[in-house]
């Protein structure tokens, strides 16, 4: 459900990650959720997902790692209980096939990912992790090979543009460790929202924090450093919160 121009997260009476956000993500914004891998990017998506599904959003979300069945167990663990929302339709998931490691396979996935699909029909658009389709598509290697990754970096950026400028909601979620700094600039750089996770090792426990970056057209105040825990049966809770 889309108000005053933003989409709530929900769950207002489970979590504080609504308010974290400021109470919504704007319409029409590119997110970048960025974070080594096993930070907490795809949880961050899949309980924004989630929210909005049940605030009547409708999310397109494309996974690179997880299949559908994959998904909806993922979900169940967290206490996202997606299915009712995929058979309705309000959630269409897909798989992304990104493994071009195979003998003689050249799919160029950047180009598949950004031609006209189902995919770009949702009023909020998932890619968890684009990254991905950066790592695998041999054309973008070539392309890495000769340092020029920022200048394909922005014809997908128009084709992203192009989407937000209609009033649809991207969300990128990128690890830095598998792309170079070129391609992550441009977006970096663009994006209206940006967020990235940090971890930090005390003892046994694994510290998650979101720095954000910036948030253009907040709804109300965002959190600026948002500490986080991920449990299984709880989901994503907030351990603590500053104000910007």
């Amino acid at each position: 459900m889309k108000v005053n121009g933003h989409y709530s997260l929900g769950l207002e009476d489970t979590d504080r990650v609504n308010h974290a956000v400021g109470g919504g993500i704007p319409e029409g914004s590119l997110v970048l959720i960025e974070g080594v891998d096993g930070a907490g990017k795809s949880v961050w998506t899949q309980r924004m997902c989630y929210g909005m599904a049940e605030e009547d959003t409708y999310i397109a979300y494309v996974s690179t790692e997880l299949t559908a069945a994959d998904f909806m167990q993922q979900m169940h663990s967290l206490s996202y209980d997606i299915v009712e929302h995929m058979l309705s339709g309000q959630v269409l998931f897909l798989h992304a096939d990104v493994d071009t490691h195979r003998g003689g396979d050249r799919r160029e996935l950047l180009s598949k990912l950004t031609e006209p699909s189902t995919l770009w029909q949702g009023d909020v658009i998932v890619v968890d992790a684009f990254s991905a389709f950066l790592r695998n598509d041999p054309r973008f290697d070539a392309i890495a090979a000769h340092g020029d990754e920022d200048h394909e970096m922005e014809s997908v950026l128009t084709f992203l543009q192009g989407m937000t400028s209609r009033g649809k909601t991207v969300v990128l979620t990128a690890d830095p460790e598998a792309t170079t700094e070129r391609a992550l600039r441009p977006i970096r750089s663009t994006a209206d929202v940006f967020m990235q996770i940090e971890t930090e090792e005390v003892g046994q426990e694994i510290r998650r924090n979101v720095r954000v970056r910036r948030f253009s057209n907040m709804k109300q105040p965002v959190d600026d450093g948002i500490a986080f825990n991920v449990q299984q049966g709880r989901g994503l809770t907030i351990v603590n919160r500053t104000i910007a």
